[in-house]
């Protein structure tokens, strides 16, 4: 196998799927290349020299200009590249007509899903208990201390039974080096003990919000809790209120309306302010949640068209084969659904600094094509206002594993929308309603990021790794993918599906995008959990609009 990958034959830097020795001889695109300095995996490789200003390009775009002279055979780094980007018209330019991939094997497939009166069918089937303000977020934990452990959805009693017996021996005598062999037991088997088996969760929204701020801050936050109550992972909600916030219950409803205007899920308001006393508020509560969580255990699975799910793409924690190996294997599961007729949400508008023109040529009509131009322009002006900009986007950690500029980092990420046509560009909080691939107006933030596609009402969520990270939603499954094989095996409690066999040369995206798509019908379908369903990883914040990367 090929050390180094020329991603695109226009690409006059390459990347390194092995350390790289000074002296070595390459061979890249029928040129032969020597290193003069050890490229560490993952990291980019000059394959000419560059003077000072010159473009260079990666994934057949813009991903920089030299800062300084780069030899034939450089590492290519913070120091000598600088950040540049392919501009954009907000005009569309034709391209060739989407070649969609073959789906007969797919066609006649099925998940059990959880079938809700408006034709939504959800993956999951949870309960909400959510603040309109955070002045209610010790009423929240008060319900959640009543219910997680009673109704049999606490995922750490086995550290809460670890700490108990560490107590026990403490209080009799024992040493610190007896102590110390004091093990952590196995977590039971999840959902072993539930009450209602039908429910697959109780999920508390808590956020730092709702109080303050502006009306825009209040209604973007009421328009993303309404995407989370009208989910068709969501069965229903008790929603509490202090009553003298921005966030009113009357803006709550509003939204719900908006997103749903035959809303027929069992809904509790409270407020506060208009009980005798905190008591008399959690009490009846309880009970009326309680109740619900009843009614929503009567609902049952049944097989669903795989048209019926909406897929949130999402990558965190990248790396230098982010763009390479996971994100395009994802990008071959997006293209399959869009086939399929399934809605495919591509969201964290920083992270497409570069590509913007070749979603614009991808856009079904010159409204979507504007909408989306208009979106990612006003929120770079909002970001050069504050003295930011989107190049300032890539982690410490995406720079040390490979991804150097905000446009390397773009160039890769795009790739999990894969190759469809974008029917929709949408504004956070708005939800999907159009089959096909859908952009999102979120910051480059994972959970920010994840937390709006499952307010757009993504049923299933897709995040891409090459670092780790333990990121969920409290509503919508997330499964974890590697870009490598070490990560899979040094994090295995985190990573649900590696792609690691692209770097090796052993596998396609292609092939491995069959293998994913099956684990995400058994993901669907209730049959099996993710990592961070497992972990109970529920991950929820809310964007307050102004500047987040």
């Amino acid at each position: 196998m090929n050390p180094v990958l020329q991603i695109d034959p226009s690409d006059n830097l390459a990347v390194a799927l092995r350390d790289l020795e000074p002296g070595e001889t390459l061979n890249i695109g029928g040129e032969t290349i020597t290193p003069v300095e050890v490229i560490p995996q993952k990291q980019k490789i000059a394959l000419r020299d560059f003077a000072e200003g010159e473009k260079t390009t990666l994934f057949g775009v813009t991903v920089g200009i030299a800062g300084k002279p780069i030899a034939k055979g450089g590492l290519i780094t913070t120091e000598n590249l600088i950040h540049d980007a392919d501009g954009f018209s907000g005009t569309r330019e034709p391209v060739e007509p989407w070649a969609a991939p073959d789906v007969e094997k797919w066609n006649s497939r099925t998940f059990d899903g959880f079938h809700r009166e408006n034709g939504d069918v959800g993956t999951a089937n949870h309960w909400l208990v959510i603040p309109m303000v955070f002045c209610e977020t010790r009423n929240v934990n008060a319900i959640r201390a009543a219910f997680e452990k009673v109704l049999g959805y606490e995922k750490t009693t086995h550290y809460q039974k670890l700490a108990a017996r560490l107590a026990d021996g403490y209080r009799n005598g024992k040493t610190a080096a007896e102590l110390s062999e004091i093990q952590l037991e196995e977590n039971p088997a999840p959902g072993a003990d539930r009450v209602f088996p039908n429910v697959d969760g109780i999920k508390f929204l808590t956020h730092p919000l709702g109080c303050g701020g502006t009306r825009d801050d209040a209604e973007a936050l009421c328009g993303l809790l309404a995407g989370y109550i009208t989910h068709p992972n969501v069965a229903g909600a008790t929603v509490l209120s202090l009553g003298c916030e921005i966030a009113q219950i009357d803006l709550l409803k509003e939204a719900i309306n908006e997103r749903d205007p035959n809303f027929s899920k069992r809904v509790h308001y409270y407020t506060q302010q208009g009980y005798p006393d905190e008591q008399t508020l959690l009490s009846e509560a309880i009970r009326d949640t309680f109740l619900g969580l009843m009614e929503a255990n009567q609902l049952e699975r049944k097989p669903a068209p795989l048209s019926k799910l909406c897929l949130g793409v999402e990558c965190g924690g990248s790396d230098g084969f982010s763009g390479i190996s996971a994100n395009p294997t994802l990008g071959a599961v997006s293209d399959r659904l869009v086939a399929l007729g399934a809605r495919v949400i591509l969201s964290e508008f920083p992270e497409l600094c570069g590509v913007e023109q070749e979603l614009i040529n991808r856009c079904v009509s010159d409204e979507v094509a504007g909408r989306f131009a208009q979106l990612t322009s006003a929120y770079a002006e909002r970001a050069r206002a504050v003295g930011s900009d989107f190049s300032e986007n890539p982690s410490p950690g995406n720079i040390r594993d490979g991804l150097i500029t905000d446009a390397i980092k773009s160039a890769g990420a795009a790739k999990k929308g894969g190759t469809s046509p974008v029917v929709a560009a949408l504004d956070y909080p708005e939800k999907t309603t159009e089959p096909g691939l859908n952009l999102l107006c979120t910051p480059g933030g994972d959970v920010e990021s994840t937390t709006a596609m499952a307010g757009s009402h993504a049923n299933l969520i897709v995040f891409t790794t090459g670092l780790g990270t333990p990121t969920g939603n409290p509503v919508t499954p997330v499964l974890k993918v590697s870009t490598n094989t070490e990560l899979a095996g040094r994090l295995p409690d985190l990573i649900d599906f590696d792609t690691g066999a692209v770097i090796r040369g052993e596998s396609t995206p292609d092939d491995l995008a069959e293998e994913m798509l099956e684990m995400l019908i058994e993901v669907a379908s209730g049959r099996k959990q993710t990592k961070a369903q497992l972990l109970g990883q529920d991950d929820f914040q809310p964007w307050k609009r102004g500047v987040s990367l």
